[in-house]
């Protein structure tokens, strides 16, 4: 594994950048502000949805993102319009689905799920991270390969971003709890969290890559 300087080098810039308000954070806080408590921690599947960037950059497979910049647009694409869909979706809601603000509704919190490891899975930034931050703490000449480091690191990564995501997710259900009782305040909480995913998907859209 790489040095002891090294691992704490990794360690502090890792908390920085997982703390740092981020896309996870905002997606996790509007799910929250959306469905309730249940479906924003449910949300975290993007966290399972990150397992799959660290694998595909333990096996060098988002170098490919370098090499063919139209593929990366096309992913960046989808990300962004999924985003402003699932947005729009909210908006759209009707009023009796307020309900599902408490949180209990189980077929809102499975689709929370797996609505949060595609957003996930279609963010070509989070690839494009792993290849360029993990590299710099990686060892060649350690005891264990290149590809079982990346696993190590990439795991830690993801894992310290997504207690970042669980606080913002505390944070944003502390909030939903003191409006449950208000129709009216659930309502623009839904609204809210439609607005921040459908800003979400117009800026993956239109950051550069």
């Amino acid at each position: 594994m790489p040095s002891t300087e090294l691992l704490i080098a990794f360690f502090a810039t890792t908390a920085i950048f997982a703390y740092i308000p981020g896309p996870a954070m905002l997606y996790a806080a509007a799910q929250t502000m959306a469905r309730g408590r249940w479906s924003g921690l449910t949300a975290l599947g993007i966290h399972l949805g990150g397992y799959m960037h660290v694998v595909a950059a333990a096996a060098g497979l988002s170098v490919l993102f370098h090499a063919v910049p139209t593929l990366y647009v096309a992913v960046k694409m989808a990300g962004a319009l999924y985003l402003i869909w699932l947005g729009v979706l909210l908006f759209r809601a009707r009023a009796q689905d307020d309900a599902v603000i408490s949180g209990i509704e189980p077929k809102s919190a499975r689709r929370a799920f797996f609505e949060s490891i595609t957003v996930e899975v279609l963010n070509p930034k989070t690839a494009i991270f792993f290849m360029a931050f993990l590299p710099q703490f990686i060892d060649a000449s350690a005891t264990f390969p290149v590809w079982l480091q990346f696993l190590v690191l990439g795991t830690i990564v993801n894992l310290m971003f997504s207690s970042a995501d669980v606080m913002c997710v505390v944070l944003a259900g502390a909030l939903i709890t003191r409006l449950r009782r208000s129709s009216h305040a659930q309502r623009l909480m839904r609204r809210a969290g439609g607005a921040v995913l459908v800003g979400l998907g117009v800026h993956v859209a239109l950051q550069k890559s």
